[in-house]
């Protein structure tokens, strides 16, 4: 895969570099830079991220995911004919399509947000990997003996975590490390790329509304920090999108806001917004969104 090149404007260089780290997963995953995992007969003991031991009887040959980042794992280890069932909506992730279109086929199984237990039960499945914000289906599917992973990718370590708790419940323990290996390559490039450069406040703006933001425990604060720039919201300690003012916005002054790729709202409104006018960033043009060509790259 050949990645842009963007000729880069000095104060658009921290959004640029952003953008370098957040291709990391999604380039592995389109490129089929792992070979096809090898049964393994011996029983699994895995610890999850809710802190409870799993035992799965050989590596798992029918599995259910209901998000899609594990999903996306899930084919960058190589594992996606083992997919019995995924996530409401495949069709709008295009990365599917690209790495592994079988699955737009698949049975759903409802979302990160809400499972559905009947529908994931008819699959048969040996082995479930949830977010930990759904506790109480957890509970119910061990209560019912089906193996269930919970999982909780929201920053750069968890998800390297998630990454190593995936790999060790299905006998690719190997790809797993290539697959971290990789991305830490890809923050230690833009390390250097942004060494002695200084530092700009981004603004990241979520999907559905430019008042909504990732503070400092969620996975996008680290794209941030990865590229030598401060988050903004970083003062906020909420695990998942949290809603701002737009006196909020204004008195955290961004040297530049960023949209999510799938944003319903575009630059041009951002732009403008009469609410904004005092910020430096609308007065500098510094309002981007990231590509959506490919997948959602935060």
């Amino acid at each position: 895969m050949k990645l842009f090149q963007p000729k880069l404007k000095t104060r658009s260089r921290s959004v640029a570099l952003i953008l370098i780290l957040a291709i990391s997963l999604t380039a592995l995953t389109g490129c089929g830079y792992f070979v096809k995992p090898q049964a393994v007969n011996d029983s699994i003991v895995v610890t999850d991220q809710l802190g409870r031991t799993i035992n799965i009887q050989n590596p798992p040959q029918r599995i259910i995911s209901s998000y899609y980042i594990s999903t996306s794992l899930l084919i960058a280890l190589g594992l996606e004919d083992r997919l019995v069932g995924i996530e409401d909506k495949p069709s709008k992730r295009p990365i599917y399509e690209l790495s592994a279109p079988q699955l737009l086929t698949l049975p759903t199984v409802g979302t990160a947000k809400d499972f559905n237990l009947e529908a994931a039960l008819a699959l048969k499945p040996d082995l479930v990997i949830l977010p930990t914000r759904l506790k109480d289906t957890i509970q119910t599917l061990d209560g019912l003996g089906i193996p269930v992973l919970g999982i909780n990718p929201e920053n750069t370590q968890l998800l390297n975590e998630t990454i190593q708790l995936i790999g060790q419940a299905t006998g690719t323990s190997a790809r797993a490390t290539q697959l971290i290996d990789y991305s830490a390559r890809v923050h230690n490039q833009v390390s250097k790329l942004t060494t002695g450069k200084s530092q700009q406040v981004i603004y990241l703006a979520g999907n559905s509304d430019l008042l909504l933001t990732a503070g400092a425990k969620m996975y996008q604060s680290s794209l941030i920090t990865g590229a030598g720039a401060i988050n903004a919201a970083a003062e906020l300690t909420d695990t998942y999108w949290t809603n701002i003012s737009y006196e909020q916005l204004l008195a955290w002054q961004p040297d530049s806001i960023v949209l999510a790729s799938d944003a319903t709202y575009t630059t041009e409104s951002v732009m403008q917004n009469q609410a904004l006018a005092g910020l430096m960033a609308i007065q500098n043009q510094q309002v981007f969104q990231m590509p959506n060509s490919l997948e959602a790259w935060d």
